[in-house]
């Protein structure tokens, strides 16, 4: 399956943890900033993706607890080729997600200066 179908596929199995972050982040609603959802980049598709800051913001469930090496090369990855990359667990999504938008919205800010 390429990047892009792969894409399209993870916009309609989308986890109730991005569903929520995605209603704050969609239409420029935090910051005037642009996201894209489940974005392919290289061998990747990112869950949300802002290119004109290049911030990669991703959301881990419970299955990443033992994927800790792949997470770890596809992070160096991204920061080799320039981005920065936020981790949240979905729980921080569900119990703080005002918290989670500001942390966001504090690395957009510091990387548009």
């Amino acid at each position: 399956m390429s990047g892009t179908a792969q894409a399209r596929s993870l916009r309609k199995r989308a986890t109730e943890a991005e569903r929520l972050l995605w209603r704050d982040l969609r239409d420029r609603r935090l910051g005037a900033f642009k996201f894209r959802r489940q974005h392919a980049l290289g061998p990747y598709v990112l869950d949300f993706f802002c290119e004109a800051q290049g911030l990669v913001v991703e959301l881990d469930g419970s299955q990443h607890a033992d994927r800790v090496d792949q997470d770890a090369a596809r992070t160096a990855w991204l920061e080799e080729r320039g981005h920065r990359v936020l981790r949240f667990w979905n729980t921080e999504v569900y119990e703080n997600l005002e918290g989670v938008l500001q942390a966001i919205l504090e690395a957009l800010e510091n990387r548009a200066r």
